[in-house]
């Protein structure tokens, strides 16, 4: 992303003090708008409503972090921004396409006690509506996002572990997220919010084929999957970003090149790092697929959608689809339970970062 874009995308998500009023906890902040597909504001402050889809447009109103609207369709607007030129048309006018997060809002039937995933009582779950909030089960809290948040939220498509279920004093069926590979937080939210995966979520694709290699292209900030050489899998990702909040020119952030074997995987993995100012702090980041030893991984991301741009701390950010897609295809496979696998050296399915 280049400096001048940087600066427009901070036009664009500006003041970032001007925070939406949040629902009770238990409330699914429902109805969300009557759409099959919906965008949530993902990028925190403000988000500029435009009459069409142009940056130079006028400004039919402003939106706040998580505003939901229906996403009617995406269209391409003129290149004023190096970045990307598309934008999503919703009832209230046109939006800049990074900043939504593509959600829908699908409640599930809530399950009146947890069954065995493995032979460990519990199951993990997808987060399927736009958005939840939650309530500490075990106060204080303990990671940095729930100590710097006065109402925090889980949201569409985190991954979650599920290890106990009660009914409150109006009978509602509430669930409780024990993150398992994170700070130790127990949250309670409403049951509604999360559908328990299956094996066919998690399942390996192709586990006979032994010739298999990704590559992460950082020049056209793609990743191919191969096997024997044939391409059998095609996305765009977002790696390390180039330029800081100021928009100057950085490293830090750099993917590492090079080939790198996979050496853990994680269906949902709490991640940290960086410091005040440009730090961060995300719980139930799903499908993770580590291969660096510092900490880098293939992993889904729900906080953008601005894939085809540099945007990380240095790992490779993929839609859920994607990254549940490579998480299976790759080695180590990975049980349900503990939904964690390590493996020694060589290591499994091999990263290759390259820049053409």
């Amino acid at each position: 992303m280049g400096r001048r874009a940087f600066l427009r995308w901070g036009t664009l998500a500006a003041g970032g003090l001007l925070l939406p009023q949040r629902a009770a906890p238990w409330i699914l902040r429902s109805p969300f708008p009557e759409s099959d597909r919906l965008g949530r504001v993902c990028i925190a402050g403000r988000v500029d409503v435009k009459a069409r889809p142009d940056v130079d447009s006028a400004t039919t109103e402003a939106l706040y972090e998580d505003a939901v609207v229906a996403w009617l369709r995406e269209t391409i607007g003129p290149m004023t921004l190096r970045t990307s030129q598309r934008w999503v048309e919703t009832e209230r006018g046109y939006i800049w396409a990074p900043l939504l997060q593509p959600v829908r809002n699908t409640p599930n039937v809530p399950l009146p006690s947890l069954p065995e995933t493995d032979g460990l009582p519990g199951m993990w779950a997808e987060v399927t509506v736009p958005f939840v909030d939650v309530v500490i089960g075990n106060p204080p809290a303990r990671s940095p996002y729930l100590k710097a948040s006065q109402y925090p939220r889980l949201y569409y498509s985190q991954i979650l572990w599920i290890d106990d279920v009660k009914q409150d004093d109006a009978g509602r069926t509430l669930y409780r997220v024990n993150e398992r590979f994170g700070y130790g937080d127990l949250l309670w939210a409403a049951a509604e919010a999360f559908r328990p995966l299956t094996e066919d979520d998690w399942s390996p694709i192709r586990p006979e084929v032994d010739a298999k290699r990704v590559v992460v292209n950082l020049s056209c900030q793609t990743l191919s999957c191969l096997e024997d050489e044939r391409e059998v899998y095609f996305c765009r990702i977002s790696s390390g970003a180039k330029f800081d909040a100021q928009g100057n020119a950085v490293d830090k952030w750099a993917t590492p090149m090079g080939p790198h074997p996979i050496w853990r995987k994680v269906f949902s993995l709490h991640m940290s790092g960086g410091t005040t100012g440009g730090g961060y702090d995300l719980p139930g980041i799903g499908w993770t697929s580590l291969f660096s030893g510092d900490g880098v991984a293939i992993h889904s991301t729900f906080w953008h959608n601005n894939f085809g741009e540099p945007m990380s701390h240095g790992c490779v950010n993929a839609s859920p689809e994607d990254a549940r897609w490579v998480f299976r295809w790759t080695t180590p496979q990975v049980r349900a339970n503990p939904g964690d696998a390590t493996v020694s050296m060589p290591g499994g399915t091999i990263v290759e970062v390259i820049e053409a």
